[in-house]
């Protein structure tokens, strides 16, 4: 028979490791809180920047304000209007583009996958670019209105069959599906530059947005079915994030745990592309958000994608709108575009993460 005295050492182990358990939880959600302050700070600051001037505390009740009444004065017209639909547009953006970056990462167990290196944005902006020029759409009988996020969509998920193909048919390693994303992507960028060579001048000043990208079309009537098919998509993924994380110990393992590999692949693919081709429909390819943010947050908080899908959105919210706010004050009035201040700050801030990082994997 055991001792009571002999029970206590295992209890006390049980009871450390629900402490430490407690604490492991607690780092993530502390994390996942801070980006939401974060977000909520950088949004203040970033609706007083411009040619007319608001306090930080006159924008939030500007806001309040607006909830209950509709605005009136300059003020209120200036930040409802013009100011808050380039941040919420912003925070959709980087939010959508860190959360694919995140799945996509995770299913072929590459830190380098993102939608733009997956070919995922080329694609969506080779579709978005045949639609503004040459108003043809692989559905006829479709409005004008929904055009171009309809062959974003469409388009976008050329990279992703190749990819899944390779995958499913050759064995393809998770450096392979990188490759065929970056072959797809030059690609794609190949066809682009084509049709601006012959394109009318005047047309191609609008395709040549989604070479750029950025908020400039910010309005609430493109908010709404950004964050429609963002609300739609996003509880998908976190419904599946325990697949994702089982698929990043390996394809065999997750199979033996009872997970249809082809299939939660193919589904979480699709969705991330529905998010990317959502976003670049309307803002162009803003590269970087999907790539560095993950990384980010997977270093500070680990790699359970139950925490680090929405900590790698809020983080991405709240990276691009620190990247628009940036790029409307460096060299005010002009305002240098979010995919040129992704690129020339993101670019190598990521490099620099690379560089101090320890050789640790984190799936």
């Amino acid at each position: 028979m055991i001792s009571s005295t002999e029970t206590i050492p295992g209890t006390e182990k049980r009871a450390k490791i629900k402490e430490q358990y407690k604490k492991f939880i607690g780092r993530k959600i502390t994390f996942i809180l801070f980006c939401l302050v974060l977000i909520f700070i950088i949004a203040g600051v970033a609706a007083t920047i411009g040619s007319y001037p608001i306090t930080v505390a006159e924008v939030y009740s500007i806001i309040w304000q607006g909830l209950f009444q509709n605005p009136e004065a300059t003020k209120e017209v200036v930040v409802w209007n013009l100011r808050l639909p380039r941040i919420l547009m912003g925070i959709l953006a980087g939010a959508g583009l860190a959360i694919a970056g995140t799945v996509m990462q995770g299913i072929v167990r590459n830190p380098l996958a993102s939608p733009y290196t997956l070919g995922i944005s080329s694609g969506a902006g080779f579709g978005a670019v045949i639609a503004i020029i040459y108003s043809a759409s692989l559905v006829p009988w479709l409005s004008t209105k929904y055009l171009v996020i309809v062959n974003a969509f469409a388009f976008s998920l050329i990279p992703v069959f190749v990819i899944m193909a390779l995958s499913r048919f050759r064995r393809a390693t998770p450096e392979m599906m990188i490759l065929a994303g970056i072959a797809m992507s030059y690609i794609f960028s190949g066809y682009i530059h084509l049709i601006y060579y012959f394109a009318d001048p005047e047309a191609m000043k609008e395709a040549y947005f989604w070479t750029i990208g950025g908020l400039s079309r910010a309005s609430w009537e493109n908010i709404t079915p950004m964050a429609v098919m963002l609300a739609c998509c996003i509880p998908l993924l976190m419904w599946k994030s325990w697949d994702v994380n089982v698929m990043g110990a390996g394809d065999e393992t997750a199979k033996s745990l009872g997970v249809n590999v082809e299939r939660a692949r193919l589904v979480i693919m699709i969705l991330a592309s529905f998010i990317t081709a959502s976003i670049i429909s309307f803002t162009g390819c803003i590269g970087f958000v999907g790539l560095v943010a993950p990384h980010i947050c997977r270093i500070v908080i680990g790699g359970d994608n139950r925490f680090l899908i929405p900590a790698s959105g809020l983080f991405g919210a709240a990276f691009l709108l620190c990247m628009s706010t940036l790029g409307r004050t460096i060299m005010a009035p002009i305002i240098i575009p979010e995919g040129v201040m992704m690129a020339c700050i993101g670019g190598p801030f990521f490099f620099f993460l690379l560089i101090k990082r320890r050789r640790k994997e984190f799936w």
